[in-house]
């Protein structure tokens, strides 16, 4: 099972912002897109999640093309969005946003889906009780991921997972991702901080200016001059 995304462009209004992005992501690897700020690295992926219709590409997941689908057809079929900022519903408890997640798409063993994402995050078991606006960033974060797990997907796309969270934080919300990938979930993550992203992931791709510019291990990335002149200035 795989995420194809071919030739991907995503635009606002008459305005390109993405063009002819293509990626892989396989169910039990994680796969970083990695990018300075306005790179175009959000915008991909709210193509790829249905947030914004593509003017041109494909998205197809399972064999399927789910561009110019209504993003609720990804999380029917197995892709859950962490998305930038967390978004959690803050006058709600830690359970009930839980439990509004897994009604989402189809409530079935609430009990047992909720207890699983606990497992991974015990602190949110601690706070279950709590209204998720109380909550720390890390927290948040941690139910934010949470809040996808219960979903029981086959593929992750966590948008900006270190925004605002301090390096011990998202060290252990990060340990947590690489848990959930040798447990066999695909993960794409899209990541301003490529330190962190490469830390965790097998591949990833370099994105500048609304294009791909380079893809490969991160072991490969790590030793491209691309990748230091864009971040450090450097060549």
């Amino acid at each position: 099972m795989t995420l194809e995304v071919e030739n991907l462009s995503v635009g606002y209004g008459d305005v390109p912002v993405v063009r002819e992005v293509s990626l892989e992501v396989a169910v039990g690897e994680a796969v970083c897109l990695v990018g300075p700020n306005g790179a175009g690295k959000t915008t991909t992926l709210r193509g790829i999640m249905g947030l914004s219709r593509p003017t041109a590409g494909a998205v197809r997941w399972e064999g399927t093309d789910h561009a110019g689908r209504p993003a609720w057809s990804r999380a029917h079929a197995g892709i859950a969005l962490v998305p930038e900022g967390r978004h959690v519903f803050g006058p709600l408890s830690v359970v009930e946003n839980l439990e509004v997640a897994v009604r989402a798409v189809g409530g079935r063993r609430v009990g047992a889906r909720i207890d699983a994402a606990m497992d991974r995050f015990p602190r949110l078991r601690e706070r279950r009780a709590q209204p998720a606006g109380l909550l720390s960033g890390g927290e948040q974060q941690m139910l934010a991921i949470a809040r996808a797990l219960v979903q029981e997907p086959r593929l992750l796309v966590i948008d900006e997972m270190s925004l605002g969270l301090a390096p011990v934080v998202y060290e252990q919300v990060g340990e947590a991702v690489r848990g959930l990938v040798s447990d066999g979930l695909g993960v794409l993550m899209v990541e301003q901080n490529a330190a962190l992203a490469m830390s965790l992931c097998s591949r990833g791709y370099l994105m500048s200016g609304g294009r791909i510019l380079l893809g490969g291990t991160v072991e490969e990335m790590a030793h491209e001059d691309a990748v230091a002149h864009l971040y450090f200035g450097a060549v």
